[in-house]
């Protein structure tokens, strides 16, 4: 597994860089957007790939989303992936105030329009006539050129990883991945839709994040606030599938009461051994590695992700300096 992590800030990047990280992903919520971070990436990083991971993609124009490509390829060409994510339905009606309705076919057309505008040639007119979107783009100026940048689909269901096998260059896996969802969901899924679409899932992508959190001084405190990000994941229905692959219900559903109705920092105290040692890398450096050992189907590049739930920026940076300290030592994990 080649290693990289969420957008650490600059100076930790350049440390990151030099451990051997080979990527820098951005997320967005309603204070951070995906693509300035980005271009912060862009800017402060000489080697590692950088690009969102994730873009809500329908709270933004095909048009939108290539033309940020395109500005971030100029400042780091070469080097830029685009990470796109279709949010839950809640969010694109209540937040974004847009239509998501069918979000696997809506995403299809999304790819392939954002793909239409990355590779048209100067002079080129873009077009597209499908269900959810239609182009007709005559862009005069000449600053198009064809650009080959991979656009990785943060899917989940098997819908949306068959429109990932299908249209886009891979996915980026989220960070409650067990081995058995990569090889009994994910594989398979991302085969089948590239076989329809008479595509080879050979040369697809697997990235993914991992909860990431190790102390040497403290190691119980790194286990904990895993734990207690995971359970802040497990709080959505949408996960569910996985949670019965792995006959996990009776902890999820603590969980969930937990979170209704009780005290959100209690929440990693539902959360199982087993489920943490399927989902996480956490503890002190020994722990660490020999969770990392344990795991057999680990993204091939997977973003090593310090919780975030109830966890301060400090600490953040604290487990992302833990993390190049450990991967820097390791190199590429096996």
């Amino acid at each position: 597994m080649e290693w990289g992590l969420p957008w650490p800030g600059a100076e930790l990047a350049r440390e990151c860089e030099q451990a051997g990280a080979t990527a820098f992903c951005a997320g967005e919520f309603a204070d951070t957007g995906a693509y300035v971070t980005a271009s912060e990436m862009a800017h402060a990083t000489t080697s590692a790939r950088t690009g969102p991971g994730i873009a809500y993609a329908f709270a933004r124009s095909p048009f939108v989303h290539a033309a940020a490509v395109r500005h971030l390829n100029r400042i780091a060409p070469g080097r830029v992936f685009l990470g796109l994510g279709a949010g839950t339905s809640r969010m694109n009606r209540d937040w974004f105030g847009v239509d998501s309705s069918h979000p696997a076919p809506r995403m299809a057309e999304l790819v392939r329009c954002v793909r239409a505008f990355l590779e048209a040639e100067n002079g080129q007119r873009v077009r597209f006539d499908g269900e959810y979107y239609s182009l007709d783009a005559a862009v005069q100026a000449p600053v198009l050129g064809r650009i080959e940048v991979p656009i990785l689909l943060g899917a989940f269901n098997m819908h949306m990883l068959r429109t990932a096998g299908a249209v886009a260059d891979g996915v980026l896996g989220h960070g409650l991945f067990t081995d058995r969802w990569w090889a009994e969901m994910v594989d398979p899924q991302l085969a089948l839709g590239a076989h329809r679409a008479g595509r080879d899932s050979a040369g697809l992508l697997r990235w993914g994040w991992v909860i990431t959190a190790v102390d040497d001084d403290d190691p119980e405190r790194a286990v904990q606030d895993a734990k207690r990000q995971l359970g802040f994941y497990l709080t959505v229905k949408t996960y569910d599938s996985l949670v019965a692959l792995h006959g996990w219900q009776d902890e999820v559903a603590a969980i969930r009461a937990e979170f209704a109705t009780g005290d959100p920092r209690r929440l990693g105290e539902r959360v199982s051994d087993d489920m943490l040692w399927a989902m996480a890398v956490c503890g002190d450096t020994a722990q660490a590695r020999e969770m990392l050992a344990a795991r057999q189907r680990l993204p091939d590049l997977g973003f090593l992700s310090p919780p975030g739930f109830l966890v301060s920026n400090r600490r953040r940076k604290f487990y992302g300096a833990q993390v190049a300290e450990l991967f820097g030592q390791m190199g590429a994990v096996q």
